[in-house]
């Protein structure tokens, strides 16, 4: 009975997850092994600041990304000076490893860095009927960063992430697009094994 109840946990449940890269550094290490809660998202919403597996917008060799959400439906987002300003209000982030070097804004219907528009050609931008305000991040789209701000594959560079349903535009429009779930344990290495937040 035990293993059937484990072999469900692990096929429907829960999953690892193995960290290839530093774009979550100091937070999560090369070669770190995690616990993945693959239903969460059945019963309700991500949530500012969770640790997510996900399918990217851009072609990743069918590897899932591991970022943190900072950007949900409705906010309104920029980095200015270094600072992550969501809704008006400068967040505070002591697990990330240095501030952002650049500037970026949702706004205009677009994600700006550094001045210049992300092309919808290249990024998942949602044409402007989607989007219910031409500064919030539209229905259904997430803004993902790495914690590690200066050497991330995330939303600055790619566009949003979106929980499931179609990619609507970038690279791999017309692919299917799915959140996998919520980080939530630091399994491996035993030293470092803690609940993540």
């Amino acid at each position: 009975m035990a293993g059937l109840v484990a072999l469900f946990l692990i096929t429907f449940v829960v999953r690892t997850f193995y960290i290839p890269s530093g774009s979550m550094e100091p937070t999560l290490q090369v070669h770190d092994v995690l616990l993945v809660n693959e239903f969460e998202y059945r019963f309700h919403p991500p949530q500012h600041d969770d640790i997510i597996v996900f399918q990217p917008p851009v072609d990743s060799g069918g590897t899932d990304f591991i970022k943190r959400l900072i950007g949900v439906p409705g906010d309104t987002l920029a980095v200015h000076h270094g600072t992550v300003i969501r809704d008006g209000v400068a967040l505070k982030e002591p697990y990330i490893k240095d501030r952002p070097a650049y500037e970026m804004v949702v706004k205009n219907y677009d994600i700006y860095v550094d001045g210049t528009p992300l092309d919808p050609q290249s990024a998942n931008i949602p044409p402007r009927s989607m989007w219910k305000a031409p500064d919030r991040i539209p229905p259904g789209f997430y803004f993902m960063m790495g914690d590690n701000r200066n050497n991330s594959d995330d939303s600055h560079y790619w566009g949003f992430a979106q929980t499931s349903g179609t990619f609507v535009a970038g690279l791999m429009k017309g692919h299917k697009a799915r959140f996998t779930g919520h980080a939530f344990v630091l399994f491996w290495p035993l030293n470092r094994a803690r609940i993540l937040q």
